[in-house]
């Protein structure tokens, strides 16, 4: 029987069955700090296919650049389906994440040939509300991508208020993260997108009760050997890619970057292989 749904994920994932998924996603949040790197996408998209990872994560009104591509070996698309305000330097009156379209949300990525959608569902402190939303928004999608066989990423995170530079961010709390990544599987995620716990060694109870791919989340940016260190050993721990934005377009040599990134997942190379290859002495 034929399944779209497989079809899809087979678009996502290479044929190791891991991903690098690369995010440029990040406008349709409001917040200036986040669009360094991203002023020209035509620059940043042409780029990124010359790179050659797995897949980009985009906005409807983004994705043309990357669709109207010519040529069939570009990155597969990933489309995120939500807007809010949690990622804002402040935090505000009244705190939301709502699906850019709730009467038909996944027919923006049906008309822009996404190979999967990507919604967040959120647990703030002290905004209970959000995560009512966001649970309400994960069942709207489910529901459309189960009747044409799109594929569903979830974006659990848990955040909480920045004293020091206002809103809010995410932090490690191992508990109440693995509740949160198995409420996404619980609400039907297909991929589960899931920040990185402080102890590596810790990942593995996240990996367990998601019972479907994990991709690491990248967050901020930070040294490039240590995101590589990072990757590879959550790599080792189970994880089945990862999911990185500002730590490769925010970075002076994004292609460099993206192949490193691409060959700890796929050729398993070491932090250091993957050094080398990042500055021009190994791979190709």
């Amino acid at each position: 029987m034929f399944d779209s749904g497989k079809v899809r994920l087979n678009r996502l994932f290479n044929t190791s069955g891991k991903c690098l998924d690369v995010a440029v996603d990040h406008g349709i949040f409001n917040e200036h700090s986040f669009l360094s790197g991203l002023e020209s996408m035509p620059k940043v998209i042409s780029q990124l296919i010359e790179a050659g990872p797995d897949a980009i994560q985009m906005n409807y009104g983004q994705s043309d650049v990357l669709q109207n591509t010519p040529g069939k070996n570009k990155p597969a698309l990933v489309m995120r389906l939500d807007a809010g305000n949690p990622y804002n330097e402040a935090t505000h009156k009244v705190m939301f994440n709502m699906l850019q379209d709730e009467n038909n949300p996944i027919l923006a990525a049906l008309r822009m040939d996404a190979a999967c959608v990507i919604c967040n569902l959120l647990l703030l402190d002290g905004e209970p509300d959000m995560h009512r939303q966001t649970i309400r928004n994960i069942g709207l999608v489910r529901t459309e991508c189960d009747k044409v066989g799109m594929p569903l990423m979830i974006e659990p995170l848990v955040m909480q208020r920045n004293d020091v530079h206002g809103g809010y961010q995410s932090y490690d709390n191992k508990e109440l993260m693995v509740a949160l990544v198995r409420q996404a599987r619980e609400l039907g995620a297909d991929i589960i997108k899931a920040d990185p716990t402080d102890n590596p060694e810790d990942y593995q109870e996240v990996i367990e009760v998601a019972r479907c791919p994990v991709l690491v989340r990248g967050g901020g940016k930070a040294d490039l050997k240590s995101v590589f260190e990072k990757s590879y050993a959550f790599l080792q721990q189970g994880a089945k890619g990862l999911v990185y934005g500002r730590n490769i377009y925010q970075h002076p040599d994004p292609i460099s970057v993206t192949r490193a990134l691409m060959a700890m997942i796929h050729d398993d190379a070491t932090p250091e292989e993957a050094w080398n290859i990042y500055q021009g002495r190994g791979g190709s």
